[in-house]
Parts: structure tokens; sequence; C-alpha cells
């Protein structure tokens, strides 16, 4: 990758194990025993508050008819 990103290591409950924030370009980053790595533009954790331990959906935001 050419530009910083924020990685979020799931289990497989989607349960957040370790976030790697700013991650630079070119360094990589792991978490024993994740199942998945969500990547993201780099200050969206922050920006979306996700904490280690927060469990993660996914789904639309717009109600259904």
């Amino acid at each position: 990758m050419r530009f910083a990103i924020d990685v979020v290591f799931l289990d497989k409950d989607l349960s957040v194990l370790k976030i790697a924030q700013r991650l630079r370009p070119w360094r990589a980053a792991f978490r024993r025993g994740a199942h998945q790595a969500l990547e993201l533009p780099a200050g969206e954790c922050e920006r979306l508050g996700i904490r280690i331990g927060d469990r993660l959906a996914w789904g639309s935001l717009e109600p259904e008819a």
C-alpha cells in the first residue's frame, strides 16, 4: 500500500481483538488468533470510536421497507 491505513483484527464473532492505527505504508501488522482483518482509511477507527472488545456488525443503516 502507498498510504497509511487503520487495521482492525476481528475474531470469528466479529469482536475487535486489536487495532493497528495509522499503519504506515509498506508495514505489516498481525494478531495471533484473528479470523479477519478489516482495513479502513487512516484515522477512521478514532473517528468511529472503535475500541478493543467492541463487536462489529455488517448491514445497512437504512430501515427495511
